[in-house]
């Protein structure tokens, strides 16, 4: 079961200006650890993105604090048979622009993130769609390939876009002047600098509980610990255990964190390079000491991952064990295979632990093959890892997550054949990830990913390391919880003096 916590309210002082002991509060400052690659919805769907356009768009369904499905757009659903799905709208919803959000806006943003014309990172987790039509003046029909036990928890990420102006405007253009029927509206956005959001006044929902919300890209994570502390920034997130030890006794701070579904993990890309020779991508499995790095890096704190899933996902399996440290094999292995002194370039960016990637580096090293970090902005760093494999080159880290906690959202976009993001091919474990997303068996599912499972770790196609918390940084009068799916939705805050 997943295992959300907080740290508690932590005591000491801070330096504080008569605008943070007042009643009412009209800008929330977000300190991000990157910057945002899109703010349309049907593009990227990295943390940063994510954080920031989930304001702007309602999605078909979402989930609430407790990870519960629930009505947002759709206020209702019903299966007519195993391919087919009838969703209920509401009629009281506008978008910004004030034009009514229809049920052809619902059928339009399926369209275009199914699109494969569309090219969008998340069309896997979407392709089970085969058609949408409106069904009746407030109500769509969705039907898929086969029946797929994954489909409403996919559909939690699908965000409604207006079909006018997208068509008006185009692609690019609609990136840039985004228009949702979400609590916020886009004002500006400053790559590499910010983005500011203002209230919709006419949300369906009600007043949003900040007039304006600055979300600003700071790498940096003394400088996110320094802008919190001081007030500069309302919260910030990309905390590590280790940072929270120096805020103990600063008593207008607290210290939030939950457990995720996400897995960090080192990619490795059997396509190029030396980690094309299997024995390469082993000798990396046994070279690193996981237990090491979450002893001394994150304080123990989260809980090593064997499989590319974590137990809040179904799918995760406990009996298929990973490679264990053992770094004498693992320089047997480099000799083995000709590979010692073999450059390993590493492809990362702010968003990842940089002590983690650094004590990666330090124990390759240590059995004989050198990396090299290749540092990039994060939306260049996705654009790599979605590239061709000489540009996603031989390692990465990474942190995925669906929010759909089902091995579907994670092992399939990621190591099926044809993704984009997979530089992994592999007719076994296709076959495995295919049959497990059209049957509706819990055990048969269980037993294809027990299979793909066992194949990734013998194929070494990805190195996972622990199970990710999300740590944030906020002031004390920030009422909010986070959640697991680590949905960033400003709607549910509040700020009490």
């Amino acid at each position: 079961m997943l295992r959300s916590w907080t740290i508690g309210l932590l005591t000491a002082c801070a330096l504080a200006g008569p605008a943070l002991a007042q009643a009412t509060k009209d800008t929330l400052i977000v300190d991000l650890p990157g910057d945002v690659a899109t703010m349309d919805p049907h593009v990227q769907w990295d943390t940063e993105s994510y954080s920031v356009y989930r304001n702007i768009f309602d999605n078909l369904v979402t989930r609430d604090t407790s990870g519960k499905i629930v009505p947002q757009v759709a206020t209702a659903w019903r299966y007519t048979d195993p391919t087919t799905i009838v969703f209920d709208l509401r009629t009281d919803i506008t978008f910004s622009d004030g034009s009514k959000l229809t049920p052809a806006d619902v059928v339009f943003s399926i369209k275009r993130i199914t699109n494969p014309a569309f090219r969008s990172p998340q069309l896997s987790q979407f392709d089970q769609i085969i058609a949408a039509d409106v069904t009746g003046p407030a109500q769509v029909t969705l039907r898929t390939k086969s029946p797929y036990p994954v489909l409403l928890a996919q559909l939690v990420k699908l965000s409604i876009v207006p079909q006018a102006v997208v068509e008006k405007l185009g692609d690019q253009a609609f990136n840039q002047q985004v228009l949702g029927s979400g609590p916020y509206v886009l004002k500006s956005w400053q790559r590499g600098v910010a983005s500011t959001l203002e209230a919709n006044p006419g949300y369906w929902r009600g007043a949003a509980p900040f007039k304006t919300v600055t979300f600003r890209a700071v790498p940096d994570i003394a400088t996110r610990i320094a802008d919190v502390r001081t007030g500069r920034a309302d919260i910030t997130r990309g905390l590590s255990p280790d940072d929270t030890a120096s805020l103990k006794n600063e008593r207008n701070l607290q210290v939030l964190s939950v457990a995720t579904e996400r897995v960090s993990h080192l990619f490795l890309n059997p396509a190029i390079g030396p980690t094309r020779d299997k024995r390469v991508r082993q000798a990396i499995a046994h070279a690193i000491d996981r237990d090491a790095i979450i002893a001394a890096l994150m304080l123990g704190f989260p809980k090593r991952a064997d499989v590319m899933l974590t137990e809040a996902a179904f799918g995760w399996v406990g009996d298929v064990p990973f490679w264990p440290y053992d770094p004498a094999r693992a320089k047997a292995l480099v000799k083995e295979a000709g590979a010692e002194g073999a450059e390993i370039p590493f492809l990362t960016s702010p968003a990842y632990d940089r002590r983690v990637n650094e004590a990666v580096q330090q124990m390759l090293g240590e059995v004989g093959l050198k990396v090299s970090f290749v540092m990039v902005d994060q939306p260049t760093f996705l654009r790599r890892r979605q590239g061709t494999p000489e540009e996603a080159l031989n390692m990465a880290q990474g942190r995925w997550s669906c929010a759909c906690q089902d091995a579907d959202g994670v092992i399939f976009p990621l190591f099926r054949t044809g993704s984009q993001w997979a530089k992994f091919s592999n007719a076994e474990f296709d076959t495995a990830v295919d049959a497990a997303r059209v049957t509706l068996d819990e055990k048969e599912r269980l037993t294809h990913y027990r299979r793909a499972f066992t194949i990734l770790r013998d194929e070494v196609a990805a190195v996972p390391l622990f199970q990710d918390a999300a740590i944030y940084l906020a002031r004390r009068e920030l009422k909010w919880t986070p959640t697991p799916n680590e949905a960033f939705f400003v709607f549910d805050m509040k700020w009490v003096p």
